[in-house]
């Protein structure tokens, strides 16, 4: 998530640069062929390419809303999460006489968080965080926690070395850890540590962490829909293609109003113009595509990492322990 103030506009130059060459090329050709060649029947009528611009704006806008949407219902669900797992904490500390047990509670509580996010990060082919614009921003301007250390080096600061044995070996990692929390309480009220409406209120925690992270997963693995974005993609580059063919007519007339150094050489302007209006299409259907998927790793993600290490910290201090972990720090105003 970019927690700055705004981008700055070398940065979106940097990340949108290799757009910026294509339609460089793809504006320049047409104008070279209509002005050195003389091939003047390439010049179409500016009101086919109005009419294409003015349906690529409505579904570039609407996928932007939808993507919009996505991130919106992420950071919902995570916020619910950190909410909730504080009362996980106060209800281990409280309900609980016995402190290694709580204690016990509470770190697997941080594996299961350790678990999800880490499963949020793992790739899907529909994502964009590979794609050449996205892994070079991501090298120069900021990294992602989860490829920085191993699931299993994680896990194993909270979990005991057979509950660790026991979920490496299983396909979800997050729902069998809950799994065991729910199974550590039952054995507490079978041995009436704790009375049947405590472990009713901690149940119902369970559940609700179970519907969150249904929720998280489903964004996770429900893409976009593809129809609508493969037709998002091939209307802009349509766009992008037959703008400058139908610039080069109405440059030309303004020729005959020209005087001075420009009069004849109007039909240039195409390049420098068709340029910064495809840019603007480009440019917004490459931000919607790196807010489709709000996990993936890129830099207008949720930032679970951050999350849940604010859980862990809050959780640790109702512990009454004083070695917190470090929360993560902004690079270049991007958090994750």
């Amino acid at each position: 998530m970019y927690i700055g103030k705004s981008y700055k506009l070398s940065e979106f130059i940097f990340w949108t640069r290799k757009s910026i060459y294509i339609l460089l090329l793809l504006s320049s050709i047409p104008v070279l062929l209509y002005e050195v060649f003389a091939v003047k029947w390439l010049a179409i009528s500016w009101t086919v390419v109005a009419l294409l611009g003015t349906a690529t704006a409505f579904i570039v806008g609407f996928k932007n809303t939808q993507t919009y949407n996505r991130t919106v219902e992420a950071q919902q669900i995570w916020t619910f999460i950190l909410n909730t797992s504080r009362t996980w904490g106060v209800m281990c500390r409280d309900f609980i006489n016995n402190s290694e047990e709580a204690k016990t509670l509470i770190y697997r509580h941080f594996a299961w968080l350790t678990a999800l996010r880490y499963e949020m990060r793992s790739y899907r082919v529909w994502e964009a965080s590979q794609k050449k614009h996205n892994a070079e921003y991501q090298e120069f301007y900021y990294s992602i926690p989860e490829n920085e250390t191993s699931l299993e080096e994680e896990l194993s600061k909270y979990l005991s070395p057979a509950d660790l044995e026991y979920v490496l070996g299983t396909k979800n990692k997050a729902v069998q850890i809950m799994a065991l929390q729910s199974k550590t309480l039952k054995k507490l009220l079978d041995s009436e540590e704790i009375v049947l409406i405590q472990f009713l209120e901690f149940q119902r925690a369970i559940k609700d962490f179970y519907t969150h992270q249904g929720r998280s997963e489903q964004l996770k693995d429900s893409p976009y829909p593809r129809q609508y974005a493969i037709i998002n993609t091939l209307l802009v580059r349509l766009f992008c293609f037959l703008l400058p063919f139908g610039l080069l007519r109405e440059f030309d007339k303004m020729n005959e109003s020209i005087t001075g150094i420009m009069q004849g050489n109007m039909v240039w302007l195409v390049i420098p113009f068709s340029v910064i209006i495809s840019w603007m299409y480009t440019s917004l259907g490459q931000v919607g595509e790196s807010t489709e998927n709000p996990f993936e790793g890129n830099a207008n993600d949720v930032p679970i990492s951050q999350i849940s290490k604010i859980i862990e910290v809050d959780l640790k201090e109702m512990l009454g322990e004083t070695n917190l972990p470090v929360l993560p720090v902004p690079q270049h105003s991007i958090i994750l």
